[in-house]
């Protein structure tokens, strides 16, 4: 990518702004032109004065040149002033409100996109925010460069070296030869310092991944002494960050030296030709003086060429990165248009899936789940059960075989509207930032004050919510890991779809809460289309139909009794559940307490 292409994508987020850009061009010419007013003054103010002293005139004769240039010095700040002042108002305007777009273009677009995007190994969250944050800022802040920083300096230098070629040929010359070698050097350290960057970012993006893992994994962190293997594999990183921020500063400081050679050679060169020429009676003294400081103007942004180029390139490869999310346009979501009567009814034939990083999760699947029933999916972990459920709510797409909602293939249905006619219940769900109320009122964002409570006590939390000291308004975060479960639920109650997705819906809840929630979950599933992934037997008996799963594939289907007595896998699942449950203590419990109460 390069800077044309840049300023390209940017334009879009540009364009709603024109009247600023506007001012900004506007205020800049007028900059350009104040900014040659010392030059213009100084020859003047030397030449005079050198008048009057040759003629042996004094202060006297002089007072009108005193008074001529302070008014014109004078006068020229406070234009300066206002400009300066419009010119960075008007620039920093346009840099917070394109970063402002940017920012709420860029979430809007990454929201479209499938699951699999934020699956991807090299989409983790914390390179994907720190190519966001990185991008927005580098980008703006190129934009900000362009109007702020480049466009004065050079549309002043081009003036500069307007009057410079007026005054004289040779000394415009020179001015000019300097610059293109200037350029050239700065053209080759981008090229030297490029591969540098790129690892330079590659590092950021692994040091901020890396420091939330820390946060996420603290517990485990703590509870297995490993801080100082967690600290070296940070120091690992950190150091690599230091080597190539070494290699980049070194590269710079090198060519930073030729360029202010470069420079000061083109200061020597220009007074030398005007002392020359004064000499030879074709200037005055003053155009000495004027030369110097107009050429100063010229290499103004030479001087500051080195540090805009460092950003510019910086804002090249994080907007390498930015666009790169922000165009992912494969990415998108795919929906149909279709909003039919949903029953329920979900046929799968022939259906396979790989993750993208190449694990063959589902392997020619061929099921039936039936509309107003319960469905359960058994099977060990990695089974691909959670997939399977995924694939239903149009999270993931099989790469072949085809999924059908009532007979319509479930590519054509409206995704928005297949969603809000399924309820989903993980094993470990979000709970956002914000009150307990707000998070149950996400199921469905315009239910009463009445309505959020009934869902509460239906997921048996509405009492402990009232023990709170701030109740329905407490921060949901605070909540323990089973409460924030039945939170998830409550959600899940008050939006009350028609096909209900259960995850292992009761893993991290206690006994009592566990029974609580499949009293309610039993009167939720009546008249429902309901899947459900439990390792709890009494859900898995009270379904009406179960596929066993192993290793991707349907390994048994069937009716509990009728899979119970095929002594297959799903004999093997049932009974090692039996046994970590202690049934038969658990049986002779029963029968004593029976016994000493008879």
């Amino acid at each position: 990518m390069n800077l044309l292409n840049v300023f390209q994508k940017l334009r879009p987020f540009v364009r709603p702004y024109r009247i600023l850009v506007i001012a900004t061009l506007i205020m800049t010419l007028i900059g350009s032109f104040t900014a040659q007013v010392n030059a213009l003054t100084l020859q003047y103010a030397v030449d005079s004065i050198n008048r009057l002293v040759e003629q042996g005139l004094g202060l006297a004769e002089g007072w009108h040149i005193l008074i001529t240039i302070s008014v014109i010095l004078l006068g020229k700040e406070i234009i300066n002033a206002f400009v300066q002042f419009g010119q960075k108002f008007y620039g920093e305007k346009l840099r917070i409100l394109v970063s402002q777009d940017l920012a709420q273009g860029i979430i809007e677009k990454f929201l479209t996109y499938r699951l699999a995007f934020f699956n991807d190994d090299n989409n983790q969250a914390g390179k994907l925010q720190t190519r966001i944050d990185r991008g927005i800022g580098s980008l703006t802040r190129l934009v900000q460069i362009f109007f702020i920083d480049i466009l004065p300096l050079f549309t002043s230098a081009i003036v500069a070296l307007g009057l410079m070629y007026y005054a004289n040929f040779y000394v415009g010359l020179v001015a000019t030869c300097i610059v293109p070698i200037y350029f050239w050097l700065t053209f080759k350290q981008a090229q030297k310092l490029g591969g540098w960057r790129r690892n330079l970012r590659d590092g950021r993006e692994k040091k901020s991944q890396g420091i939330l893992g820390i946060i996420n994994s603290i517990t485990v962190i703590k509870s297995f002494n490993r801080e100082s293997i967690e600290s070296e594999k940070q120091l690992k990183l950190q150091k690599e960050l230091t080597d190539n921020q070494m290699q980049t500063r070194q590269i710079s400081f090198l060519f930073d030296g030729l360029k202010t050679f470069i420079e000061q050679i083109g200061i020597v060169l220009i007074i030398i030709l005007t002392a020359y020429f004064v000499l030879d009676g074709q200037m005055s003294i003053g155009m000495i003086m004027f030369h110097v400081l107009l050429f100063n103007n010229v290499s103004a942004p030479i001087r500051s060429l080195h540090r805009i180029y460092d950003e510019v390139n910086d804002a090249m490869i994080y907007s390498e990165s930015f666009f790169k999310i922000l165009e992912a346009d494969d990415e998108i979501e795919q929906s149909g248009t279709q909003k039919p009567n949903i029953r329920g009814q979900f046929d799968l034939s022939n259906v396979e899936f790989y993750y993208p990083n190449g694990h063959h999760a589902l392997k020619n699947i061929n099921m039936t789940i039936q509309p107003n029933k319960i469905t359960a999916l058994v099977g060990l972990s990695g089974a691909g059960k959670s997939t399977l459920i995924s694939l239903l709510d149009k999270f993931f797409e099989p790469q072949s075989g085809t999924i059908t909602i009532d007979g319509i293939d479930l590519k054509d249905i409206d995704t928005q509207y297949l969603r809000d006619h399924i309820g989903l219940v993980l094993q470990k769900n979000h709970i956002f930032q914000g009150s307990i109320f707000d998070n149950i009122r996400y199921g469905k964002t315009d239910a009463s004050t009445e309505d959020v409570m009934q869902a509460a006590r239906k997921a048996s939390i509405h009492e402990q919510i009232l023990q709170l000291p701030n109740g329905y308004d407490a921060d949901a975060l605070m909540l323990s890991g089973g409460q924030q479960q039945r939170i998830a639920l409550a959600r899940m109650f008050l939006k009350n779809p028609p096909i209900i997705f259960l995850d292992e819906p009761t893993a991290s809840l206690d006994a009592i809460a566990t029974e609580q929630i499949k009293q309610s979950l039993d009167e939720i599933k009546q008249g429902r289309t309901v899947i459900i992934i439990s390792h709890s037997l009494s859900q898995i008996i009270d379904a009406d139909y179960t596929y066993v799963m192993k290793e991707g594939e349907i390994a048994e289907h069937g009716e509990h009794d009728a899979l119970y007595h095929q002594d297959g896998v799903y004999k093997e699942i049932f009974d090692a559940m039996a046994k970590s449950l202690n049934i038969e203590k658990i049986a002779r419990t029963f029968e004593e307490d029976e016994d000493t109460h008879s």
